[in-house]
């Protein structure tokens, strides 16, 4: 066995440079389909149902992504070639979505988009894991956290600047601004050219150097990595609290939303008992197989995904209509008041942005002084008190200052969990493994929008600013939750 070499700061920039074209995709979708949404005529309490796309797509994605990812080798490489492939479906779905002429027409096409974005996104984080050694991996997705922020700050604030610079800011009720227009074909084209650059500029080690370095199979994973059977049981609970669940929302008519979460146990569960009693090994029963084995550390790591992404995604879907309507005191998307209000969220996403690369720089130093899991605490009780701050704040300039927060949380939410993981996971299964710890992202988001709207409607008058103090409180426990994650040894 031999140790993996070490990389140089330019090949690990190299590597990671395709993720300032994924951020450019994911921030002009953040940022801006709820505004498209409301244009199109989306009432408020439909905005999160309409968002289930996104987290759905990903649940569905990343694992089969990562799956077989781990079992490709080509010309291109193992990861390389589903970089590329997202690029290309992402920049056109990026192209098409501010031309939506029908709500049903956008929503779609954000599932798309969704979807192309995690066929190039997921396999970078197995990537890191594939070609750095342990002590070098904390780098590797801080350096992906430093793109992710430089690509967001521009692309999130496009909008405003292209109003800046005399592009029209308001058009006729139905029709997207072109400012937002502009925004994502410019997005469509960095998004491209940035992967394409990773694909070019960077090599990987074949499956056999890989399974030669000493850290191909960790001690913790290795029992995860041994297939066992599925226990009959909790594939039958699984399935009957979907079941109940789907009868609760059809008697009691709540939010119709909750049919996607009921759908989601009740799936898992029959594909949980169709798994134990197949002897397929199919890329649906291992990947399933990999999920009810995961290593320890990964599952308690799952609680800290869990109510970090849920607080991102209702600052996701909900920042444009609170903003709009506590600091610009409006909710009529034809309006020059909401349009503005719609432009300044640009801004503030474009802020935390910029807060989140220089995190990324200032991180590295918090983990040399306080270790990874309480240098991910103290940036998520920021992030934490930052949404919370949204409610109190009336001049809408002053949100600058919460953004601090978020985007010392953001910065932390997309690299330490995932230097906290990696050293317990076997070479060999790194894909599928990043994979499905991308469920603890998904769920979070699939739940959020199930609840969200059936929450802000029945207990805070359906006033969106509450969705961000939820957040607020759910980044807090994510912090807390943190604590009971070992650290990783070093080598």
């Amino acid at each position: 066995m031999s140790r993996k070499p070490e990389l140089s700061f330019w090949q690990i920039w190299n590597m990671c440079f395709g993720f300032l074209g994924i951020q450019f995709g994911f921030a002009l979708q953040n940022a801006n389909v709820s505004r498209i949404f409301q244009t199109l005529g989306a009432p408020m309490d439909s905005i999160a149902g309409l968002w289930v796309a996104a987290p759905l797509t990903g649940l569905i994605v990343q694992p089969l992504i990562g799956h077989y990812s781990d079992r490709t080798w080509t010309r291109l490489g193992r990861r390389r070639p589903y970089f590329l492939a997202g690029a290309v479906l992402t920049t056109l779905a990026l192209f098409a979505m501010p031309n939506a002429p029908y709500l049903w027409v956008a929503a779609g096409t954000l599932w798309v988009m969704d979807a192309s974005i995690n066929v190039s996104m997921e396999p970078f984080r197995a990537f890191v894991g594939d070609q750095l050694p342990t002590r070098q991996r904390s780098l590797g997705y801080l350096m992906q956290s430093f793109f992710i922020g430089i690509g967001a700050v521009v692309a999130s604030a496009l909008p405003w600047l292209l109003a800046q610079a005399g592009v029209a800011n308001t058009a006729a009720p139905g029709h997207v601004p072109d400012t937002v227009r502009y925004a994502f074909y410019l997005g469509g084209a960095v998004l491209f050219l940035s992967v394409l650059w990773t694909v070019l500029s960077s090599r990987e080690y074949s499956p056999p150097q890989l399974a030669a370095f000493d850290d191909a199979t960790p001690v913790a994973a290795r029992e995860a990595s041994s297939p066992k059977a599925l226990p009959r049981r909790g594939s039958l609970i699984w399935l009957i609290l979907g079941l109940a669940l789907a009868l609760l929302v059809a008697f009691t008519g709540l939010e119709r939303e909750l049919y996607i979460l009921a759908g989601m146990l009740v799936a898992y569960g029959l594909a949980q008992l169709w798994a134990g009693r197949t002897q397929s090994q199919n890329a649906l029963a291992q990947i399933l197989g990999d999920l009810h084995h995961m290593p320890q550390a990964m599952r308690r790591l799952a609680w800290v995904q869990f109510f970090s992404w849920f607080a991102m995604f209702a600052m996701w879907i909900y920042t444009t209509p609170a903003v709009t309507a506590v600091q610009y005191h409006t909710s009529d998307t034809a309006s020059a008041a909401y349009n503005e209000g719609a432009n300044w969220v640009g801004v503030l996403f474009a802020v935390y942005s910029a807060f989140a690369a220089v995190a990324a720089l200032v991180i590295p130093w918090m983990v040399r002084r306080l270790g990874l899991r309480k240098s991910h605490l103290v940036n998520l009780f920021l992030g934490g008190a930052g949404l919370a701050s949204f409610a109190l704040i009336a001049n809408p300039h002053w949100l600058l200052v919460s953004m601090v927060g978020v985007g010392f949380a953001w910065a932390s939410i997309l690299s330490l969990p995932y230097a906290l993981l990696s050293d317990h996971l076997p070479a060999q299964k790194m894909g599928v493994y990043m994979g499905i710890f991308n469920f603890f992202i998904v769920i979070p988001q699939l739940l959020a929008a199930s609840i969200l709207g059936l929450l802000l409607r029945t207990l805070f008058g359906d006033q969106p600013i509450y969705a961000l103090v939820l957040g607020g409180v759910s980044l807090v426990t994510a912090g807390l939750f943190t604590l009971r994650v070992s650290e990783p040894a070093t080598t």
